[in-house]
């Protein structure tokens, strides 16, 4: 059975009154198709909103969907922190193990000798930084399908039930392999757009006579290719996770949906957005940066030289846990909010939750 989620100012999960129905088990909202429905906000009907879990049903505004991303967290943590500490820790011990099983029989010191080159067994640093990169592209991996999850677990919040870590990903069956076609296909997508950018500074400096073409071409491109970059984040890339994972469609449906919610809210879902990275990037930094002093402190206070690369990935893999323990729940959990609020502004999903939360008759 889903646990019912904890209702606004409950000091946590509260057990069910004895006699009382269990509630019905949350149900991934497949198959159910939008209906352009105009849901313009009036004034007073933001204080008459049915809440039966973390979200207001109704178009939310920014501290709404900052609250409900706290909330969720908050009562929510094994579902979606335990989730990315889990992701990233199985990750990055990776580079430590291999890292500390080269420390044991091979020379990794980091120093430079009087030739200039770089003492320790080369082959050595090389598998452990290699093991780093690993490590890194298996957390990104796991983090695409947390991010899955935590789709569900808002979702969940939304109409009052909470998924455990368990239901949160058995959910996600059947969506796991397309969610990471989905964000392969963004990322090589940008890529590209990256690469042809970069190509096409090629003929204008080898044509050029002197700097000013080069210097006029760059002040014209870097504005325009910055303002794509932009425009390709916002209604291409950042909403297609949650319409993959809470609509019956595929990769390309699923940036489709994206492009359809983001038309004439593009400002607005930029700006949540920005502030949104801004602000979890910044508090991951602050929670990692003790690490780092740490392991500077410890490089710096006669530690050995042939432990300061242990050092070094020991502090990346830390930091790295620390920072995905806050960063993914808090972006992923609010661009599913801001999914969830395009559709109830759009198309009247606010009646639908309502339908699903047992507030109204279907």
């Amino acid at each position: 059975m889903t646990e019912q989620f904890p209702p606004p100012g409950s000091p946590g999960q509260q057990p069910p009154p004895p006699g009382s129905q269990p509630t019905a088990p949350y149900v991934a909202s497949y198959g159910q198709q939008p209906v352009p429905v105009p849901r313009p906000v009036q004034p007073g009907m933001l204080g008459a909103a049915h809440k039966p879990g973390a979200v207001p049903l109704r178009p939310l505004t920014l501290s709404d969907m900052y609250d409900a991303a706290f909330r969720i967290i908050r009562f929510n943590p094994k579902a979606t922190v335990g989730s990315a500490v889990l992701v990233a820790a199985v990750a990055m011990a990776i580079p430590v193990l291999v890292t500390t099983f080269l420390s044991l029989g091979l020379d990794l010191s980091l120093q430079v000798d009087d030739t200039g080159e770089l003492s320790g067994d080369v082959g050595g640093l090389v598998t452990s930084l290699g093991s780093l990169g690993l490590g890194t592209a298996l957390q990104t991996i796991g983090l695409i399908l947390v991010g899955g999850m935590i789709a569900h677990v808002v979702a969940a919040a939304a109409i009052g039930r909470r998924l455990s870590l368990e239901q949160a990903w058995a959910v996600t069956r059947g969506k796991r392999w397309r969610l990471v076609g989905l964000t392969a296909t963004l990322g090589l997508t940008l890529t590209l757009v990256i690469v042809v950018y970069a190509l096409s500074w090629i003929p204008v400096v080898l044509l050029a006579d002197g700097w000013r073409e080069p210097l006029v071409y760059g002040f014209v491109s870097v504005p325009l290719f910055v303002a794509f970059v932009v425009w390709f984040w916002v209604r291409i890339y950042y909403l297609p996770v949650p319409a993959l994972m809470l609509e019956p469609v595929g990769v390309f449906g699923a940036i489709g949906r994206g492009y359809h919610l983001t038309r004439g809210a593009f400002w607005r879902t930029f700006g949540i957005a920005l502030l949104t990275v801004v602000i979890a990037q910044a508090a991951g930094t602050v929670l990692a940066l003790p690490i780092s002093f740490l392991s500077q402190a410890a490089l710096l206070g006669g530690l050995p030289s042939e432990a300061g690369l242990l050092v070094l990935v020991l502090s990346q893999a830390l930091g790295s846990v620390v920072t995905a323990a806050f960063v993914a729940p808090f972006t992923t959990a609010v661009a599913s909010l801001q999914y969830l609020d395009l559709r109830m502004r759009t198309e009247g999903h606010d009646i639908t939750l309502m339908q699903q939360a047992g507030v109204i008759g279907a």
